[in-house]
């Protein structure tokens, strides 16, 4: 009799493309929690994050990337396209995710970058933002005359729209192997890494579109207390005027920020979050390599 059992598959998958796209929405909706900060500010993604779905026929071990910068590029820049390069080097499947609407000439500069060995789906996403949807035809028809992509498939990431059939489309290119991770991990990030980044989203969301790419977030101090968590963290900007705005007036600003990144520690680390953040001036930290490092870019 044939053995028709299902081999086991595990594999990394790396999510690229140009800022704005929505790939950190896309982890998030893959992973079904939000591990991955979001705001519809593009370059909100400054750090690799992987996220890891377990399903009993296979391990998904996606790696969520900064966007791709063609146009400003500085010290911190370099090292944000050095992390993107570094993520393609050692993946199984590549995830090139695009908007729907409209294909640039900076997503072609993010295509050239792609490895040929390796199996490549394009996710066209935001579909919901196209009013008719007789225009995505043409768009497949485009997309799919600039490599030969394994699948290509529309997707809406915010909505949850076709990310099982995208889902479905990945599992088919992972190598047979077993779970490189526990079952209920979903990220290998530590929660002094997502405090962070909490804290970065909200600034993202709260301020205006200069404001948050001068900021950088380190945590000073992390500490346990039985089911509490005690975190002291500073936001780092590049001028006094900077500072100003991020405080608000009274402190006001700096309270909502804190209070809604409290809010999303407790619900994921499970626990009571004792949250104290402050504000300091450090002028050029995003040119400084020693500065850089420190705050692991």
């Amino acid at each position: 009799m044939a053995d028709t059992a299902i081999a086991h598959r595990c594999g990394h998958v790396a999510i690229v493309g140009r800022p704005s796209v929505g790939k950190s929405t896309l982890l998030n909706a893959l992973i079904g929690a939000r591990v991955s900060i979001t705001s519809r500010k593009p370059q909100t993604t400054r750090h690799r994050i992987t996220g890891i779905l377990t399903e009993p026929d296979a391990q998904y071990i996606f790696v969520d990337t900064p966007g791709f910068q063609t146009r400003y590029l500085s010290r911190l820049n370099e090292r944000l396209n050095r992390t993107v390069r570094e993520a393609l080097g050692n993946v199984d499947v590549v995830v090139f995710v695009i908007d729907a609407a409209r294909f640039t000439r900076e997503d072609r500069e993010v295509l050239a970058l792609l490895p040929a060995d390796v199996p490549v789906v394009a996710a066209l996403n935001k579909i919901d933002a196209i009013a008719d949807k007789r225009s995505l035809l043409p768009r497949i028809a485009e997309v799919a005359a600039l490599r030969d992509f394994a699948a290509i498939v529309p997707i809406a990431a915010e909505r949850g729209t076709d990310v099982a059939a995208l889902k479905g489309a990945i599992a088919e290119r992972l190598p047979e192997g077993p779970a490189l991770y526990p079952a209920d991990d979903i990220t290998d990030r530590d929660e002094r890494f997502l405090a962070a980044e909490f804290i970065r989203e909200k600034i993202f969301r709260q301020l205006g579109d200069e404001v948050p790419y001068g900021t950088a977030v380190a945590i000073e101090s992390f500490v346990h207390e039985g089911d509490l968590r005690r975190i002291r963290a500073t936001i780092f900007v590049d001028k006094t005027s900077q500072r100003a705005i991020l405080v608000g007036e009274g402190g006001a600003r700096m309270k909502a920020i804190a209070s809604q990144a409290r809010g999303d520690m407790e619900q994921l680390f499970d626990g009571r979050v004792y949250l104290d953040v402050w504000v300091r001036v450090k002028r050029g930290w995003s040119g400084n390599d020693a500065m850089l490092t420190q705050l692991g870019y």
